[in-house]
């Protein structure tokens, strides 16, 4: 078992427990829906504001990961088989919202042929059949960085893809367990060659140097991406990677200037940014 982080959660990582109609409305949504949310699976803290704003970020591909990520929420086992119905209904859902801008995401489908890339497509294009004017951010697997399957992405045009590095290449083995550094930029060039805009994110407070987050940095401005965030790693339970270190908010900062002059477009960096966070101010 994993200690339990002993250093204390400072003050600005406090955030109002969620309330309100709005909230209220989108929890009944996803759940009369059987849709699956991220905000809920990786107890995001930003949930309250977001649902109280009538988003959320969709998860596709069922609730449950085939890969065990040290620092993840979300179930890892047998993954139940696939819902030739959710494509429709997540559609669906985005109209009920009015969402003007809809993100989604995945679990990792290891088990399947192609990572679960051609439910990735029709889901993308349900959306678009119901929703003509609804903008897209998707955040991808690796697909186990096979060229073909990112391709079935590439041809229903999205107007972002992001794909996380997650962490510093030194601790990527620890954090992403079977995940690979390389393997994560390597896709994300493809998408980038492939006319994509592209975005990544990593979380502070694992171990990493300020010197390992720039290199990071301009890992990932080298392979194309133009979006980058930041955010605090916070443990989920006694099972995942304890905190090493709270990042303070001024070290976010110093670390967004960095990555704005290195060249990247938008950077999102903060205590309790994640990486679908203030999503639709990245379309350009």
């Amino acid at each position: 078992m994993v200690k339990v982080s002993t250093i204390r959660k400072p003050k600005w990582l406090k955030v109002k427990l969620p309330t309100g109609k709005a909230y209220k409305d989108v929890k009944s949504l996803v759940k009369g829906n059987k849709l699956h949310t991220i905000c809920e699976s990786g107890h995001c803290p930003n949930i309250g504001e977001c649902w109280g704003a009538g988003t959320a970020t969709f998860m596709i591909l069922g609730n449950i990961c085939t890969r065990s990520c040290g620092f993840c929420n979300v179930m890892t086992g047998r993954p139940l088989a696939i819902d030739v119905g959710e494509p429709e209904r997540v559609a669906q859902s985005v109209k009920l919202m009015k969402v003007k801008h809809a993100v989604i995401t995945s679990v990792d489908r290891d088990d399947l042929k192609d990572g679960g890339a051609e439910i990735w497509a029709q889901t993308i294009n349900a959306i678009r059949a119901v929703n003509p004017t609804t903008t897209l951010e998707t955040l991808i697997p690796d697909f186990k960085g096979k060229a073909e399957d990112i391709q079935k992405i590439i041809a229903v045009k999205p107007e972002i893809v992001s794909h996380n590095l997650e962490t510093v290449s030194r601790l990527t083995k620890k954090v992403r367990i079977q995940a690979k550094y390389d393997r994560s930029l390597q896709t994300l060039k493809i998408l980038h060659d492939g006319g994509m805009k592209t975005k990544s994110g990593i979380m502070l407070g694992l171990g990493e140097t300020a010197q390992e987050v720039v290199a990071t940095m301009h890992d990932l401005r080298n392979v194309g991406v133009s979006i980058f965030t930041m955010g605090q790693y916070l443990q989920p339970s006694t099972k995942h990677l304890p905190v090493v270190e709270f990042v303070e908010p001024k070290q976010f900062e110093k670390l967004k200037e960095i990555g704005l002059k290195i060249g990247f477009r938008y950077v999102e960096s903060g205590p309790l940014v994640r990486s679908s966070y203030h999503a639709e101010k990245h379309l350009f």
